[in-house]
């Protein structure tokens, strides 16, 4: 495993969100972290990229601890696509997308021909190419979300964050991101780790899936394993009815109610 995170605590101010947590990221596989909201998802995924500081523990790639690699250097190795990206305003695809290749200058140089080319099939792979001169502003949702995930493409790494990546799509657009990013880790290799929210779309686009409650790791593995009735009560509380997709036959929750309390 390349990636390896060793009890790791994250918090804010005086509070804990993530506890003593640790987990393994399958090489080459897509992992989506589950969870209700507040439970440490996006926390955990800020701790593994360096965006957040961890109290305590560590985050070993590639047999480093990432927090002894120099930025560009680890920006060399994993991208990360944040919730909400910083805004684009006036920038066109092309030149959002070339932000990518930040790691790999020098100063404040022109683009290599390397450069250009790996913007170029950045571009083609998510098939914005057709846009790429006109202000991000412009696109829909579902573009711009295209856009800034050739933005990541173009950093060269193998390892790839996305947090909610389907957020404030509709239904359409989110298949096509989430298929796109199958497609990546098919015939690319890389290996994607996002969050999502919707639970039969975790099943059926992921390898393995990271189940959090409360900021601990519950459940860890396929999501026969982790979708199942006793995993869903623990980390959401609900009370669901698990079946089987009649099209990929992934585990699918077909419809649940909220725990009785007492």
């Amino acid at each position: 495993m390349r990636l390896q995170i060793e009890s790791i605590r994250v918090g804010y101010d005086d509070k804990t969100i993530v506890h003593d947590l640790s987990l393994q990221i399958p090489d080459g596989k897509i992992t989506t972290i589950i969870g209700s909201n507040g439970c440490g998802k996006s926390t955990l995924l800020k701790a593994i990229t360096r965006i957040l500081k961890h109290e305590h523990g560590q985050v070993i790639l590639d047999g480093q601890n990432i927090s002894e690699l120099k930025t560009k250097e680890l920006a060399k190795k994993l991208a990360i696509l944040p919730q909400t990206p910083e805004s684009a305003h006036g920038l066109t695809v092309e030149e959002l997308v070339s932000y990518g290749r930040f790691p790999y200058q020098k100063g404040f140089g022109n683009l290599s021909q390397k450069d250009k080319d790996v913007i170029n099939w950045a571009l083609h792979v998510t098939k914005t190419d057709e846009y790429r001169a006109q202000t991000v502003d412009a696109l829909s949702g579902g573009q711009r979300q295209r856009v800034w995930i050739a933005m990541a493409l173009a950093q060269e790494t193998d390892i790839i964050f996305l947090d909610e990546p389907t957020t404030y799509l509709d239904m359409a657009h989110q298949l096509e991101v989430l298929e796109l990013l199958r497609e990546l880790n098919e015939k690319e290799g890389r290996t994607i780790v996002m969050v999502l929210h919707d639970l039969n779309q975790a099943a059926r686009f992921s390898d393995y899936i990271v189940a959090l409650s409360k900021g601990h790791l519950v459940k860890f593995g396929t999501a026969e394993e982790v979708i199942v009735p006793e995993v869903l009560q623990e980390v959401f509380h609900i009370d669901a009815v698990i079946g089987k997709d009649p099209r990929t036959n992934k585990p699918m929750c077909i419809t649940y109610n909220l725990l009785q309390t007492t």
